[in-house]
């Protein structure tokens, strides 16, 4: 029987993202309006920190914290081998593309891995739940400081839109950890809250990035984005999103053969060391960057949000159907004994004479069902 094929499902927040893109296009605010949604726009940013803060639980961290060797690994793909990758894009700028998109392009390889979707994954495919958890929270915990000290390191000014100063890094690093120290240390007070009302303040997230999109957008519509990103660019940006992903992919299952990681274990560094967060980025980004600019920063960041979606999603769904393989291969009766008990627990004899040909056959099949899970590579 063929197996029927099917497309990742698009991730409905996309098309929110899509929707105001396409209104700030149209209906851009300017003046002294564009001026009121920019405090709106801090206040937002303040805000999802401060949940972000209230949101992250010691206990989570604590909990694997131990898989030391897990975390530098994550750690070390999303801050070390993805920057360097940033950078190695910074030659095409100029001559293949503009130089604000290619800031964007270094600029989300410099980003905290995702939290939420990288555990889902990681939980769908099988993998270490618990080491996810505690790696996906270091990640953003250390990014609140390190990604914008990454900036100032990496990305220089002159009509980039990059920061002019280690003393404008320290100021921005502050609007973004004062309110999420404030939200976690708030936690014991709100955090039982925070945990059963996550259906409530999720809405709250998305509605702050949408609100930071929009003003942005708006902002670089008025200083003429669409007469500078053609759709050439746009493919460009495609195609340079999915090198650095299926690059770091490759890279991170390489690491965990070389470490000796298990299975679960190598399927976190997979999943936390590949992805960069598009809820820490936009509110980085609008606080990181000059309003005119943010949103072709952010652009490249999109796109590549999507597509490690659909990559992920794919890669999930498979190591799922492989571990379920991997369990059925497990359940197989293996010899004489094996085989007698099964047929014994099922209510009849396996005859003597029949019984060589019977533990040949759960051998074949066991053979090539681990075939098909990918036990023999």
């Amino acid at each position: 029987m063929r197996r029927s094929l099917s497309l990742p499902s698009v991730d409905p927040f996309l098309v929110w993202l899509v929707a105001v893109v396409t209104a700030a296009s149209i209906l851009p605010v300017r003046g002294g309006i564009a001026g009121w949604f920019g405090l709106a726009t801090n206040l937002a940013v303040a805000l999802l920190f401060f949940l972000h803060g209230a949101k992250l639980s010691r206990a989570s961290i604590l909990g694997g914290i131990g898989n030391w060797r897990l975390h530098v690994l994550v750690l070390g793909s999303t801050y070390v081998l993805f920057p360097l990758i940033g950078l190695a894009t910074t030659a095409l700028d100029g001559w293949l593309i503009d130089p604000r998109l290619g800031v964007g392009l270094l600029f989300l390889t410099l980003l905290p891995s995702t939290v939420q979707s990288s555990i889902a994954f990681t939980a769908l495919a099988r993998g270490n739940v618990a080491g996810a958890v505690c790696s996906a929270s270091l990640s953003n915990l250390l990014g609140i400081g390190l990604t914008p000290l990454l900036v100032g390191l990496l990305l220089r000014t002159g009509g980039t839109g990059a920061l002019s100063s280690w003393g404008s890094v320290q100021t921005i690093a502050l609007q973004l950890l004062v309110p999420f120290v404030g939200g976690h240390l708030l936690r014991p007070l709100i955090g039982g809250w925070v945990d059963r009302n996550k259906a409530i303040l999720q809405p709250v997230d998305r509605s702050s990035i949408l609100l930071v999109v929009y003003t942005a957008f708006s902002a670089a519509v008025v200083n003429g984005i669409w007469t500078k990103v053609t759709v050439p660019q746009l493919g460009l940006l495609l195609v340079l999103s999915a090198v650095i992903l299926g690059l770091v992919m490759v890279a991170n299952v390489l690491v965990a053969r070389l470490a000796g990681l298990p299975r679960e274990d190598a399927i976190v560094l997979l999943f936390c060391g590949s992805k960069k967060s598009l809820v820490s980025g936009v509110p980085m980004a609008a606080a990181l960057f000059a309003p005119a600019t943010v949103g072709m920063v952010v652009l490249p960041l999109m796109i590549f949000h999507q597509l490690q979606l659909f990559a992920c999603a794919a890669l999930a769904g498979r190591f799922s159907r492989q571990a379920n393989l991997a369990e059925a291969v497990s359940r197989i009766p293996q010899g004489s004994e094996q085989a007698a008990e099964a047929a014994a627990a099922r209510g009849f004899t396996i005859p003597d004479a029949c019984m060589p040909g019977v533990v040949a056959n759960l051998a074949l099949l066991g053979q090539h069902a681990k075939t098909l899970s990918g036990g023999n590579r």
